[in-house]
């Protein structure tokens, strides 16, 4: 379903094998929150998807646990930002944002998270209106407006 849909929005997009659903486990697991059905779903069609540019719009669930586990677990993000534990992040733009769910409260939004300024902005309101927008975008900035 998931393939079908995004090949639909155009652009040029590497899919990547499915991933064993042993490791979504292992993310709820460590995080100690679940992963947006969505999320969970895409992933077990394409373990990460790239746009044309090699940008990971989507990272691969490996990538997920270990990026998710180093924001919570870094000392010196304390001083620096907000806390990241609402947050489940699944992919950037390439220049150093990056998207991610608020799992407290839950919702299905897709925020992004400015690295520069501790942002945290709504993007869309889906996992499927966040690939489409970020599929057909010209460059890396796409969710500015």
């Amino acid at each position: 379903m998931w393939r079908e849909m995004i090949a639909g929005f155009g652009g040029h997009v590497d899919f990547h094998n499915p991933v064993d659903d042993q490791i979504l486990d292992q993310i709820e697991q460590q995080l100690g929150q679940p992963l947006p059905h969505p999320l969970k779903q895409l992933l077990l069609e394409t373990d990460g998807l790239d746009d044309e540019f090699g940008t990971e719009v989507v990272w691969s669930a490996q990538r997920i646990l270990e990026d998710n586990k180093q924001f919570r677990a870094e000392e010196s993000f304390r001083d620096l930002y907000m806390p990241f534990d609402d947050l489940i992040f699944f992919g950037d733009n390439g220049g150093g944002d990056q998207f991610a769910f608020v799992r407290n409260p839950k919702r299905n939004d897709v925020f992004v998270w400015d690295h520069e300024t501790d942002a945290r902005n709504w993007v869309s309101t889906s996992l499927e209106d966040y690939l489409q927008r970020s599929v057909q975008a010209e460059g890396e900035d796409w969710y500015r407006t």
